[in-house]
């Protein structure tokens, strides 16, 4: 058991989220991104589920430009791949590497997220989280 944990914590302290945008654009689609965070979006946290929604919307906004994208449906697809580095089920680091994948996107692609995008992701955070997406403090960190 505790050579699993520490076999886990040595691929989160290795995990590199551009290698693995990368590797999984093949894999989204909506209905497959609207399952994962339905079924693990309180597990995930409101910052995971509130940036994973800013990046679902951004993807439909017609004013961010195509590379942007790119970069928003490898994260969104690594979100949804069923293999991950680390398994979601596992307690506690299950999501780690999912989180990580889409912090690293919000922040390459957040010149493109307006208030619209931002608008969005909150009243959606807020209908899935049961109105516990207090995301003031989160807005605040990507300033």
């Amino acid at each position: 058991m505790m050579k699993k944990r520490k076999d886990y914590q040595d691929k989160l302290m290795n995990f590199d989220p551009e290698t693995s945008i990368q590797e999984t654009e093949i894999h989204y689609s909506d209905e497959k991104f609207w399952d994962k965070v339905m079924k693990y979006g309180k597990q995930a946290g409101k910052t995971t589920v509130y940036y994973s929604l800013l990046l679902f919307y951004a993807a439909k906004s017609p004013s961010v430009p195509k590379s942007s994208k790119l970069i928003i449906v490898g994260a969104l697809s690594y979100l949804i791949f069923p293999i991950d580095l680390i398994p979601d089920f596992i307690p506690a680091v299950g999501l780690a590497d999912d989180a990580s994948v889409i912090a690293a996107a919000v922040y390459k692609i957040i010149q493109h997220i307006d208030e619209d995008i931002k608008n969005q992701a909150k009243m959606k955070a807020k209908m899935l989280l049961g109105g516990k997406a207090d995301d003031q403090d989160i807005d605040e960190r990507l300033l």
